[in-house]
C-alpha cells in the first residue's frame, strides 16, 4: 500500500477570481440542484465544519504563539457577519454540513458571536434538521454570556484548561485567570450544555504531574475531559516528535488512580478515543478522550474542512493547501462558483496529515490562525 510519504501533491487550478472556478477533471459533477458533496478523491465526505471567528485571542499560551502576541490580521481581511454567514448557509443547505463548531483564536472576543450562531440555527439540513453548534473558548468572559449563547442555539462547548495548578495556569497562558476558566466550567454546566468538554494539552516536561489531579477534578465536576497530544501548529521551537508526551504514556499516568475500560460506542469520525473511567476507591465516574492525532492519525475517518477568519477554506488542520473563499465573494462569485471552489479544495485533500513523515512541514499560519 502507497504511504501519505509517497503520494505526489495534485495541483488544482486556481480560480480565476471574477469568472467561474475550474473544477479538476476528476472530480464529481455537481448534484441536478447544484448542492454537492465536500467529498475527497479516498472517499471521506466532511460534514464536520469548523470557523475561525478570529485570530485574535486574550491569552498568550507559551505552546500557542509569543508573549506579545502575534500580527492580527486587519479587519479589513477578515470575513463579515454576512460573508461568514453567508458561506456557513452553504455549507449547511449545500454542502452537506451536519455540526458547525466556532473557534478562533478566541470566538468570545467576536463581539457578533450570537448573532452569527442565531442565524445558523434558522438553517436547515437538506434532512430538514438544524446544524449542531459547538463552541471551543478559553472560556474567559463566557458566563456572562452563557445564557445569550444558549439561546442562539449553542448546543456544545469544549473549554480549554492544561492543569488545575494556579500557577502553572499563568506561567502557561502569561495570564492569572484560571479562577474565570473555573467559573466557566460550572456555568456551562449550569446552562446545561452537557456534556462540558475540557480540552488539555500534554507538555513534556511541564505538566505531566497534573495529569492525575486535571482528571479527578473533571470527573468531579461533571466534565468530560480531553486529553490532546501536543501537535506542531505553535512556535517552531516548542514542539519536538522525540520529546512528545505520548498518547499511550497519558493512559499510563491515568491507570496509577483511575480504572480505564475501552468506551462501548463507536468513535466514528470522532477525534478522541473514549475511556470509561472509575476512580480506585470507587467514588469518581465519568468519561475520559485521549486525543493522539500523532501517534495514532484518525486521519482515514475525518469528515472536517475548515474555514479561516480571512476567508480560506483548508482542507486538513496540518496542511498548506487553501483556497480563498472571501476574494471570490468580494469578485461577485456566484453560489454555485464557491461552492465548486470549495468542493475543489476538499478534493485535494491528502490521505494522511503526514506529521511523521521524514519531510513534514509545519503549516505556514499559527494556530490562533488556522482554528481549533
Amino acid at each position: 500500500m502507497t504511504s501519505p510519504s509517497q503520494l505526489t501533491r495534485v495541483a488544482l487550478p486556481l480560480p480565476r477570481i471574477g469568472g467561474a472556478p475550474t473544477p479538476p477533471a476528476d472530480m464529481p459533477a455537481a448534484h441536478a440542484d447544484g448542492s454537492r458533496a465536500l467529498i475527497d478523491r479516498y472517499g471521506r465526505v466532511a460534514r464536520d465544519l469548523r470557523v475561525s471567528l478570529t485570530d485574535r485571542c486574550n491569552l498568550r499560551c507559551t505552546y500557542c504563539m509569543p508573549a506579545e502576541g502575534l500580527d492580527w490580521m486587519p479587519t479589513e481581511h477578515t470575513l463579515s457577519d454576512e460573508e461568514t454567514i453567508r458561506l456557513i448557509r452553504l455549507g449547511v443547505e449545500r454542502l452537506g454540513i451536519r455540526q458547525v463548531r466556532f473557534t478562533g483564536g478566541e470566538p468570545l472576543l467576536r463581539k457578533s458571536l450570537e448573532k452569527i450562531i442565531a442565524a445558523t440555527k434558522q438553517l436547515r439540513t437538506d434532512e430538514g434538521v438544524a446544524p449542531t453548534i459547538a463552541l471551543t473558548t478559553n472560556g474567559l468572559g463566557l458566563p456572562r454570556r452563557i445564557e445569550a449563547l444558549k439561546e442562539a442555539g449553542l448546543d456544545r462547548v469544549n473549554i480549554s484548561l492544561d492543569t488545575i495548578d494556579r500557577e502553572l495556569y499563568a506561567q502557561l497562558t502569561r495570564r492569572d485567570r484560571i479562577k474565570d476558566v473555573f467559573k466557566a466550567i460550572a456555568a456551562a454546566s449550569e446552562a446545561g450544555l452537557h456534556p462540558v468538554k475540557v480540552n488539555a494539552v500534554v507538555m513534556p516536561g511541564v505538566n505531566e504531574d497534573g495529569i492525575v489531579p486535571l482528571a479527578r477534578f473533571c470527573l468531579e465536576h461533571g466534565a468530560q475531559l480531553r486529553f490532546i497530544e501536543q501537535m506542531p501548529l505553535g512556535p517552531r521551537e516548542k514542539w519536538r516528535r522525540d520529546q512528545l508526551v505520548t498518547a499511550d504514556q497519558i493512559l499510563d499516568y491515568l491507570r496509577e488512580d483511575l480504572e480505564l475500560t475501552p468506551a462501548r460506542e463507536p468513535r466514528g469520525s470522532a477525534p478522541a478515543e473514549l475511556w470509561e473511567v472509575t476512580s480506585h476507591d470507587g467514588t469518581l465516574h465519568g468519561t475520559i478522550g485521549i486525543i493522539a492525532s500523532v501517534t495514532h492519525p484518525f486521519c482515514g475517518d475525518c469528515d472536517r474542512t475548515r474555514l479561516t477568519t480571512d476567508g480560506a477554506v483548508r482542507n486538513c488542520l496540518f496542511g498548506n493547501s487553501e483556497t480563498s473563499l472571501r476574494d471570490l465573494m468580494r469578485a461577485g462569485a456566484t453560489d454555485e462558483e464557491l461552492m465548486t471552489a470549495w468542493a475543489g479544495e476538499m478534493w485535494a485533500k491528502l490521505p494522511g496529515h503526514g506529521v511523521n513523515d521524514e519531510g513534514f512541514l509545519q503549516p505556514d499560519r499559527p494556530m490562533s490562525a488556522i482554528g481549533g
